[in-house]
């Protein structure tokens, strides 16, 4: 799963452990378990967009909801496709408006520009952190070797 190889002496007087294959693992599990968790989260926001009032699961207030679910979100999907965050950014940014849209095709709902603003504000900051923590991540890594 890993290789680590014994270099020469660190300042601490141990040794100095190369584990490059446990990083990488560890990397692509955070990117497929982030792939499962961004489109499970984007089924279970159009769902509770959509569905009538009554099935709408509450938890908090509609504002807060709505910001940490599309942060969640982007996060998620930023973790999960780190080289496509053109891509990433459209498909948050477009569930945020496009779901307030379709809200209004429905009976007992209504979309609101205020709501479209506050889902992609927590979408723009679920994308930039996780760009942070792929930075940190990164930052860590070199730094070990």
């Amino acid at each position: 799963m890993f290789t680590h190889s014994a270099r020469e002496p660190n300042r601490y007087g141990g040794e100095n452990i190369e584990i490059t294959g446990f990083v990488a693992y560890l990397s692509t599990m955070i990117q497929r378990v982030s792939i499962i968790v961004g489109w499970l989260a984007l089924a279970f926001i159009v769902f509770a967009t959509l569905s009538p009032i009554s099935d709408r699961p509450v938890l908090a207030r509609p504002q807060f909801e709505h910001f940490a679910a599309f942060a969640l979100l982007g996060l998620a999907f930023g973790l999960a496709y780190p080289a496509r965050l053109p891509l990433v950014a459209t498909i948050v940014l477009g569930s945020a408006v496009g779901l307030e849209t379709l809200q209004l095709l429905t009976p007992d709902r209504h979309g609101r520009v205020l709501d479209a603003v506050v889902k992609a504000v927590g979408g723009i900051c679920g994308i930039s952190a996780g760009q942070l923590i792929l930075f940190l991540l990164r930052t860590r890594i070199s730094r070990a070797r």
